[in-house]
C-alpha cells in the first residue's frame, strides 16, 4: 500500500528537534517568498488575489489560455510573463485609475503553478506530471503523486534538474525531516524513485523468495528475513550466486557476516550430519 510522506513525517516528528524545525520553517518560507517574486505567471496558474480592507474584492482566478485573468471592477488583465509582484502593482493601478480605491494594498499568491510541471516517476502511487505546488519541495511533489510505495522504493531517489544536473536524496532522511534532503523544486524538474535493490534466497529456509535488500544486509540477517533455517538447513553451507562487473556469473561460499549485493542469489544447503 502506498505510504504518504506527510503521514510518515507526522508519525516520526518526535525525532525532530522543535527549535531546528522552527528555524527550518522560517528559512524555507523566506526562500519560497524570494522564488515567488521571481516566478513568471503562465496559462493555467491559479491565483488568490486579496485586497486588504476590501474582502468583497478577494477572489481566486485562473490564468486563461490567452494569458489573461478576469477580475471584478478591472475586467481583463494580461498577466502572462509577469511576476506576482508586478500583477499586484498592475491591479493597484487599475483600482486607483477607476476611482474604486485610493491606496489599495493588493496581494497576489500563486496557489497552483499549472504552467510549471514536475515529473514524478518510478515507484510512487501515481507516477506522472504534476503542477508545481506553492511551496515547491520534494516532499510536496511526492505527496502530489500519492506517496512512495514503501515496499518497492529504493533508499536513494534522484532529482534531475531541467538542465540535467542530478542530485541524490536519502529517502529515509527526507522522511525523518532532514531539511537538506527536501530540496526546492522548479518547473521542468524530474523526481525519480527507483526500485529498491532485491536479493533472492532459496533452499533450506522457511520462506524462500525475493526480498528487499536493506543497507549492509548480512547473510545471517538475510536468512532470518527468509524465515530462518529449516531443520535440515545449515548456515555453514551457504553459497552466493552473483554477477561480476564484466557480467560473468560466479558462485562463492558465504559466511554469516558477508554483506549481500543487489540481485545476489543466496542458496542455503542441507547440513552434513
Amino acid at each position: 500500500m502506498p505510504i504518504s510522506p506527510l503521514l510518515t513525517i507526522a508519525a516520526r516528528c518526535s525525532r525532530i528537534r522543535l527549535c531546528a524545525g522552527m528555524l527550518t520553517g522560517i528559512a524555507m518560507l523566506f526562500a519560497l517568498t524570494v522564488a515567488a517574486d521571481d516566478y513568471r505567471l503562465g496559462t493555467g496558474d491559479l491565483l488568490r488575489i486579496t485586497v486588504f480592507g476590501a474582502p468583497e474584492l478577494s477572489n481566486e482566478v485562473r490564468v486563461s489560455e490567452s494569458g489573461k485573468i478576469t477580475y471584478p471592477l478591472v475586467g481583463e488583465l494580461a498577466v502572462s510573463g509577469h511576476s506576482p509582484a508586478q500583477v499586484e502593482a498592475m491591479l493597484s493601478a487599475r483600482l486607483v485609475e477607476g476611482g474604486f480605491l485610493r491606496e489599495p494594498q493588493v496581494s497576489v499568491l500563486v496557489l497552483e503553478y499549472q504552467s510549471q510541471k514536475v515529473a514524478v516517476l518510478g515507484h510512487v502511487a501515481k507516477p506522472g506530471q504534476y503542477a508545481l505546488q506553492a511551496s515547491g519541495t520534494v516532499l510536496d511533489m511526492l505527496a502530489a503523486a500519492g506517496g512512495v510505495v514503501h515496499e518497492e522504493a529504493a533508499d536513494i531517489i534522484t532529482l534531475v534538474r531541467k538542465d540535467g544536473t542530478k542530485t541524490h536524496i536519502d529517502l529515509e532522511a527526507l522522511l525523518d525531516g532532514d531539511p537538506e534532503q527536501n530540496a526546492a523544486i522548479a518547473g521542468g524538474d524530474t523526481i525519480h524513485v527507483p526500485r529498491a535493490p532485491q536479493f533472492y534466497i532459496y533452499g533450506e529456509v522457511q520462506k524462500p523468495g525475493v526480498y528487499r535488500l536493506e543497507r549492509n544486509l548480512t547473510v545471517s540477517r538475510a536468512i532470518s528475513i527468509g524465515g530462518g533455517l529449516t531443520p535440515r538447513g545449515s548456515e555453514r553451507r551457504v553459497s552466493i550466486k552473483r554477477r561480476s562487473a564484466d557480467g560473468r556469473e560466479q558462485v562463492v561460499s558465504a559466511r554469516g557476516s558477508d554483506v549481500l549485493q543487489p540481485d545476489d542469489v543466496l542458496l542455503v544447503k542441507e547440513g552434513w550430519f
